[in-house]
């Protein structure tokens, strides 16, 4: 397979435990209640336009942007308002969310709910972008970085290249595979909705070798569609990063403290790209996802079509309940999650998959000295050296952290994962980037 693309720099290669690879995608029951996040994107949270007592339908707006880089919030179902609380979310603070009880299933009327695939638009690029922002579309790969922002390429930058990751290079998560499998027409009709979104003729879909159906599939489609291709990946973690997926396709480098566009290049999720599919064909916002649960021990490893506001806990009970010997549950895969405090916690617009994992692999190894060995410099995707980093946490050596480049680290955890002494590097290296990350925006304000 040497003719296979992938990035250069760094990488490793985790076990891939795809256990619900071939399970297809299952509509999960609407919950009796549902806790909507106000703040489900990077940036800012959005308002609510919503009280306690009214009575919502499902596609409803129910929260409205505040910012540049924020999105909108709809309603997942239909009922009355019981109340606007701050509720724990997945990282363990307390947030502003919108509490429904459900009442049946009444959809806004202008919604268009039929499986059926519509293909023919007539847009301009700006109106593409304006219906993406009204339905409140982030990235869904993880990032939430609000959608119709990185469609607006900015004075003197121009796109070239519409890039769609469908790597999904994370461990055990199958719920990007499944999308492309069972709806591969509406996420090339979603890629070219997007190539006019951004006046660019050449999109590629970037899918690891390991999933050789997807990739049969998407490149057998692409041949009715102009100026998609389909490129196989050779497997390597993690390939699903913006900046490594780049490398990969185009052999391009995004400078450091840059965004993709400086390279001419724009990133989206295939969950994303259905996600714009469904906002500009169907009128529909972004109210439900697919999220994969899974885990060795568990008994019906699954991908759920879940509403937003969902508990994980609805999830755990479809996929016949919580293995005895779970030791943690984590929101995401194993090298990029983070384990959740309880399992009451919702489905947001960013949630990809639930890990439980067994009790023997979720507790962390003793640390050790550090030996110098330079594993962690090895496989580092972004040319960091994590060691130095991680100390530089340590003691609060906060700006020298910043000068060696310590906000490009993506987190991916290869670090950590590749670490004979145990150091627990990606937590070192969160807490400077989020005090580095302080530190610059007090500075922009001054």
């Amino acid at each position: 397979m040497g003719g296979l693309k992938t990035f250069v720099l760094g990488g490793v290669h985790p076990a891939e435990n795809k256990l619900s690879a071939n399970i297809p995608i299952e509509e999960l029951p609407v919950p009796n209640q549902v806790t909507v996040p106000l703040g489900q994107n990077l940036g800012a949270p959005s308002k609510p336009l919503v009280k306690r007592g009214d009575k919502v339908k499902t596609g409803q707006l129910i929260g409205e942007a505040s910012s540049f880089i924020s999105s909108n919030v709809h309603s997942p179902v239909s009922g009355t308002v019981f109340k606007i609380d701050n509720v724990v979310d997945a990282s363990g603070f307390r947030r502003p969310a919108v509490i429904i009880n459900v009442e049946g299933d009444e959809w806004m009327e202008d919604i268009d709910r039929s499986e059926e695939l519509v293909t023919g638009f007539d847009l301009s690029a700006q109106q593409i972008i304006e219906k993406v922002k009204a339905a409140g579309i982030v990235g869904m790969g993880g990032a939430t970085f609000p959608t119709h922002v990185k469609l607006m390429v900015p004075p003197g930058k121009k796109a070239e290249y519409l890039i769609i990751n469908g790597v999904e290079c994370e461990p055990y998560l199958t719920s990007d595979h499944r999308l492309m499998l069972e709806k591969g027409e509406e996420i090339l009709t979603g890629t070219t909705i997007l190539m006019k979104a951004l006046n660019v003729t050449k999109a590629v879909i970037g899918i690891e070798n390991n999933k050789p159906d997807a990739i049969n599939h998407l490149t057998e489609l692409a041949k009715n569609f102009e100026g998609i291709t389909v490129q196989a990946l050779k497997v390597k973690y993690p390939q699903g990063g913006e900046k490594q997926l780049i490398k990969a396709l185009t052999n391009r480098e995004v400078p450091s403290g840059k965004l993709p566009i400086e390279v001419g290049c724009v990133v989206q999720n295939v969950g994303t790209t259905f996600a714009v599919y469904e906002a500009v064909m169907k009128n529909k916002p972004l109210i439900e996802r697919v999220v994969t649960i899974t885990g060795k021990a568990v008994r019906k490893p699954s991908n759920f079509k879940v509403r937003i506001g969902t508990p994980i806990q609805n999830l755990i009970e479809a996929a016949e309940g919580m293995p005895e010997n779970t030791g943690k549950v984590i929101s995401g895969g194993p090298m990029m999650g983070k384990a959740l405090l309880n399992t009451a916690v919702p489905v947001v617009k960013g949630t990809s998959g639930v890990l439980l994992m067994p009790d023997e692999e979720s507790h962390r190894k003793p640390e050790s000295p550090c030996i110098r060995c330079s594993k962690c410099t090895y496989v580092c995707p972004m040319g960091l050296e994590p060691y130095l980093l991680s100390r530089y946490a340590r003691v609060n050596r906060f700006e020298d952290a910043e000068k060696e480049r310590v906000m490009d680290c993506i987190e991916c955890g290869s670090c950590q994962y590749t670490c004979p002494a145990n150091i627990p590097l990606l937590d070192y290296l969160r807490l400077g980037k989020g005090k580095v990350g302080a530190a610059i925006r007090a500075r922009s304000k001054n």
